[in-house]
């Protein structure tokens, strides 16, 4: 009786793990569009209306969804604030977008049938590319381009390589950090549903909601202090 048990739970895994992984949808020339873009791109729509939304009528008094969007940027505001030591309203877009998007990625599951993008490696590594691409143009703007190129050179012009190698490294944390915390999470919270079905689905959804929260946290707030650094803020 225990080993057809525990046949059946494992036999459940095992389906569990098939339908977290990413799955070919059609081909567009040598490209295969998986699950894991459209997920992506129905995030980035759902996003992109809300964000209409809030602005569509903005208010010298907020009212209704401008006092939300009115918190949530001074929110990205204090995340800054933190890492570059004051407040630089021209990084609010990049780190509020990022944080948003990546949250949005993590909460896909509330959609029914949809798999979070971020549980894909080539989504997360395709963010952090993102990412470090647009810190780099952003601080750059900031500071401007001499003094942000100098920084490579610094303390010694000999160590430029491994500056460059130390931005690229940025890529592979940020990356294999999402990816890992959140394909491992996904997993847990799906054993939990399998071996106690009855016991596990309020908590487990409450434990989903608060991790993908921290996660995409975790990702705008290392964004913020690869800005500053890339500032020369650190």
């Amino acid at each position: 009786m225990l080993e057809r048990f525990m046949q059946s739970r494992l036999s459940a895994m095992s389906d569990v793990v098939t339908e977290i992984l990413p799955r070919p949808l059609w081909h567009v020339g040598p490209y295969t569009i998986t699950t894991s873009v459209v997920n992506s791109w129905v995030v980035v729509l759902i996003i992109g209306v809300l964000a209409y939304w809030a602005g569509r009528h903005l208010q010298e008094r907020p009212r209704g969804i401008q006092t939300l969007a009115e918190v949530y940027y001074r929110f990205i505001e204090g995340l800054l604030e933190q890492s570059l030591g004051h407040s630089d309203r021209r990084m609010v877009p990049l780190i509020g977008t990022f944080f948003l998007l990546v949250l949005g990625l993590n909460y896909a599951w509330f959609i029914p049938g949809v798999v979070p993008p971020t549980t894909d490696i080539s989504t997360t590594a395709g963010l952090a590319v993102t990412d470090l691409i647009l810190v780099q143009v952003f601080a750059a703007r900031a500071v401007g381009v001499r003094r942000y190129l100098r920084r490579f050179l610094e303390p010694f012009p000999f160590l430029l390589p491994m500056n460059l190698i130390e931005e690229l490294v940025k890529v592979f944390s940020l990356s294999v950090r999402l990816f890992g915390n959140l394909f491992g999470g996904d997993m847990v919270v799906a054993a939990l549903f399998v071996l106690v079905p009855v016991l596990a689905p309020t908590p487990v959804m409450l434990l989903e909601v608060l991790f993908g929260f921290i996660q995409a946290l975790i990702f705008a707030t290392l964004t913020s202090v690869y800005v500053a650094t890339a500032m020369g803020h650190h």
